[in-house]
């Protein structure tokens, strides 16, 4: 049975990337209409067995994978890199740190 709703998860999680990579007129684009087409050109009945289509599965995995992976790509670079200098004290909040302090303030006063 998982072999017959993978397609459509693949399916599903591409035009998912689709809507929101560009939004609520997604299905207007030639990406959305492209990918339609391979999914309906590939589908197979039940008494054939065709080796394009675990092709075509094969590729539309790779490409969901490869759009989920750019979205949160991205996602990391605005979050991460997108300010330009940082305070000492925000750039190790970024990754959990806190930065010493000297009891008594001996030698630290500001």
């Amino acid at each position: 049975m998982a072999a017959v709703t993978s397609p459509l998860r693949a399916c599903r999680g591409i035009l998912k990337e689709l809507r929101i990579a560009k939004g609520s007129d997604y299905r207007n684009t030639l990406v959305y209409k492209h990918v339609l087409e391979q999914f309906r050109r590939n589908q197979v009945t039940g008494e054939q067995f065709c080796r394009a289509r675990m092709d075509a599965l094969h590729a539309a995995r790779t490409y969901l994978c490869l759009l989920t992976s750019t979205r949160m790509h991205l996602r990391l670079h605005e979050r991460y890199h997108a300010r330009g200098d940082r305070a000492l004290e925000e750039v190790a909040g970024l990754v959990g740190l806190r930065l010493p302090t000297q009891p008594g303030g001996k030698g630290w006063e500001t």
